[in-house]
């Protein structure tokens, strides 16, 4: 099942079902108005939203409209909680190295952090920027999940995912190593995020949804026009039912709660690229000595998308460009 939310002037918008080749959709108030409510009240309404889902794509139903990710909010504009892990380790191998950097580390204990949670961006609008503050770009991908109790082991949370999404984590490297110095979270290096337009169940993954509980696609990602990178997420150091579970470990996660991986990063980042611009800046530095990819400009277009074994795009594409603050 595939769902998106559409602009409609309020701040969580209207709920929408749309179809698997991301071509049509149909209002789903009839289930439940939001994303919120649907993530918040799932077992109720999610037979439901699936049978409509499964007459959309079988043909025309009354209703329905040419879906347009322009219109699109975030699938969940808004949530109580967000956290986002830095799960793959070999990003975090690689800056070590260009900049010689000891970063205290527990063998086996992922790194998490809050975020901001109160207001993501769309996917297709214009990104404004106050300062370009050395900006860059994190393609990652993230899950939604359902109540999942205190303590429940790394299986009963991979039960507890509901959607998946892709996300733009937009990075204020200026600020990043002031802040992480302070220790305490990111404030000014991290802004709003931004998610692909539509959140997928797992089941639409089909057999890229492992049973090692990661996503075995790549990340594709291109810089005004330009191919970058599509690094594959089966190189997660700790599955989404592991990482949740850390989160969970003394603490409830309440429906709605937002989990991202981090940025996607492989071993073979000078082959396949990268979902970053820090990374690719010091793989350079570990080459040459000298860092040459420039940081975000003013202008500058960004895309992430993630298609499927047939070749079509599962979430729709993150498309946006940054823009002069006040200038939207």
């Amino acid at each position: 099942m595939k769902l998106a939310t559409y602009k409609n002037g309020s701040r969580d918008g209207r709920l929408l079902v749309v179809s698997r080749d991301l071509k049509r959709a149909v209002d789903a108030a009839a289930h439940a108005p939001t994303m919120q409510f649907a993530i918040e009240h799932w077992d109720a309404v999610a037979p439901g939203l699936q049978a409509l889902y499964a007459t959309l794509n079988a043909g025309a139903v009354a209703g329905e409209i040419e879906f347009d990710p322009r219109q699109a909010m975030s699938p969940l504009p808004r949530t109580h909680q967000f956290v986002d892990a830095s799960a793959f380790l070999n990003h975090g191998h690689i800056m070590e190295e260009a900049y010689q950097l000891t970063v205290k580390k527990t063998p086996g204990i992922p790194v998490l952090v809050q975020r901001q949670s109160d207001d993501f961006a769309g996917p297709c609008d214009d990104y404004p920027l106050i300062e370009a503050d050395n900006g860059d770009f994190e393609g990652e991908f993230a899950v939604i999940v359902d109540d999942t109790p205190m303590a429940s082991s790394p299986e009963v949370c991979a039960s507890k995912i509901r959607l998946v999404m892709i996300l733009n984590d937009v990075s204020m490297r200026a600020h990043l190593f002031r802040e992480l110095q302070m220790g305490f979270g990111f404030i000014n290096a991290k802004p709003a995020t931004v998610f692909g337009p539509v959140a997928v169940t797992p089941d639409e993954l089909g057999e890229a949804w492992g049973a090692d509980g990661r996503i075995h696609l790549n990340m594709n990602v291109s810089r005004n026009g330009q191919w970058f990178g599509q690094p594959n997420g089966r190189e997660m150091d700790w599955s989404f039912g592991e990482l949740l579970a850390h989160l969970g470990k003394n603490r409830n996660l309440r429906a709605g709660t937002i989990l991202g991986t981090g940025t996607v990063s492989n071993q073979a980042a000078r082959t396949v690229g990268s979902a970053c611009l820090a990374e690719k800046r010091a793989l350079e530095k570990i080459a040459t000595g000298d860092s040459t990819t420039p940081f975000l400009q003013l202008g500058d277009r960004l895309r992430f998308e993630v298609m499927g074994a047939d070749g079509q795009s599962i979430f729709g594409a993150v498309d946006h460009q940054f823009v002069p603050f006040g200038q939207r």
